[in-house]
């Protein structure tokens, strides 16, 4: 992916650090957000989930490819990924936006077999500390923010390397799902440096042991849970298979079923931009899906309510403030949207 930086119409203070990253623009200095994209309404359901007329603001711009986001409560700010900067970033409305840890992901210098060294996908602990999926790294870690020091929870099943961690979800017993694309290799799947025989999804149980839930998806990418954490939800940014899947769990974790909840294959079809790819959910049980033209609001059973669209391609989207501000990583920029439900787990 190139870089390519939209200009700003108004006055913005540029970041620069002493680790000597590339600059990404930061307007949160002026308080005046320029407004992008467009919301369009697919069933009157979505009047009461998000109002057709509300203001989707681009907030921070500047970045190779945004992904991550997360909201942290404990501190009132946005913690998002640029995957290929190999760069973590944190925004508040308070302070802007600033580097808060790089590299985000693989610390080396042999970047010869990587093509996305950064961290991906963020979950926050109850503890505070953050889950992270680092794709460069190859491996699930838990973040101490605070200390800004890792600790490497699972980079192998069966004795041998993860691909590339890409999104991550706790369950609230302590278990951790997580998504396992071999995105962070050059070539992908033909990587040279890939191990294992299935891009999968996994569970890391509390006694450190990882198990295979799903190894049948080409590209499983997003993951998030229900709000009665009984289904699993995944996304696959498979071009010839675009789906979220539906994985109904025991009391274990295990997976109890499988089945379609909503195929993208039209959207591919009409050349919308985009994927399956991150998710996250209202503590009503509304899907919020990254997907080809943008991020798609659906309802439990895969109906589609709306589409929200940035003017480019949507990767995740998080839950934030006071639960109901949506925000979204979209290619170069950070965007923010004003929704009329709360987020699930946004007051963590």
């Amino acid at each position: 992916m190139l870089r390519n930086p939209i200009l700003a119409t108004f006055a913005a203070t540029l970041l620069a650090t002493a680790s000597g990253c590339a600059p990404a623009v930061d307007t949160a200095a002026t308080h005046a957000y320029p407004t992008v994209g467009r919301i369009t309404v697919y069933d009157d359901a979505l009047r009461s989930i998000v109002a057709p007329d509300a203001r989707i603001e681009r907030i921070a711009e500047g970045f190779t490819w945004s992904e991550g986001p997360l909201w942290v409560g404990d501190g009132q700010y946005l913690l998002f990924n640029d995957v290929p900067g190999n760069t973590m970033y944190r925004w508040s409305a308070r302070d802007g936006l600033s580097v808060f840890l790089k590299p985000s992901g693989y610390g080396g210098t042999d970047l010869e077999g990587l093509r996305e060294a950064g961290a991906n996908g963020l979950d926050v602990e109850p503890e505070g500390t953050v889950l992270l999926a680092d794709s460069g790294s190859r491996l699930v870690a838990r973040l101490d923010p605070a200390s800004k020091r890792k600790t490497t929870l699972a980079a192998t099943y069966q004795g041998k390397r993860l691909n590339s961690p890409n999104d991550v979800v706790r369950h609230s017993g302590g278990s951790v799902y997580f998504t396992d694309p071999p995105y962070g290799l050059k070539g992908i799947d033909e990587s040279p440096l890939k191990e294992q025989p299935a891009n999968g999804v996994y569970r890391l149980d509390r006694d450190g042991s990882v198990h295979l839930v799903e190894g049948g998806l080409r590209f499983p990418n997003g993951v998030a849970l229900s709000p009665d954490e009984r289904t699993l939800y995944v996304a696959n940014s498979d071009g010839k298979h675009p789906v979220w899947m539906a994985y109904r769990l025991d009391a274990r974790g295990d997976v109890l079923d499988r089945r379609v909840l909503a195929d993208a294959s039209d959207l591919v079809a009409s050349g919308a931009s985009g994927a399956p790819d991150g998710l996250c959910l209202s503590s009503d049980g509304h899907l919020f899906a990254s997907a080809p033209g943008g991020l798609l609001v659906m309802d439990a059973n895969g109906k589609r309510l709306g589409l929200i669209e940035t003017g480019s391609r949507v990767s995740n989207c998080a839950f934030g403030d006071d639960g109901r501000t949506l925000f979204l990583t979209s290619h170069t920029f950070v965007a923010r949207v004003r929704v009329q439900v709360t987020g699930l787990g946004s007051d963590r």
